[in-house]
């Protein structure tokens, strides 16, 4: 995926406001199931949020796990969320349009 601007970084951060947590991470870490949940969401959203429910003192090294996994970007960590953004590569299944 190529390299996104902080103008992009940016709104997507504000596109994210309104999104609920869509998996969540718990007691048993980054498991072979959880990753294919996290995946499969990218693929339907584009953009999602992962609460970190157990896990909470390895947030960023498990975000950035499931980032380098997945093929998404990681936009931040706020409190117990990761936002995580990944482009679908099929056009008709792109939900969000990024600023240039």
């Amino acid at each position: 995926m190529n390299a996104l601007t902080a103008q992009q970084k940016k709104y997507l951060r504000a596109c994210s406001h309104d999104l609920k947590p869509v998996v969540y991470v718990g007691q048993h870490g980054l498991s072979e199931a959880v990753i294919k949940d996290i995946d499969r969401a990218l693929s339907d959203h584009e953009l999602i949020k992962v609460r970190f429910v157990d896990c909470k003192d390895k947030k960023k090294e498990l975000s950035e796990a499931v980032a380098g996994q997945t093929g998404a970007v990681l936009l931040g960590i706020k409190g117990h969320l990761a936002l995580l953004f990944r482009r679908s590569p099929l056009a008709h299944r792109q939900r969000i349009t990024l600023p240039k």
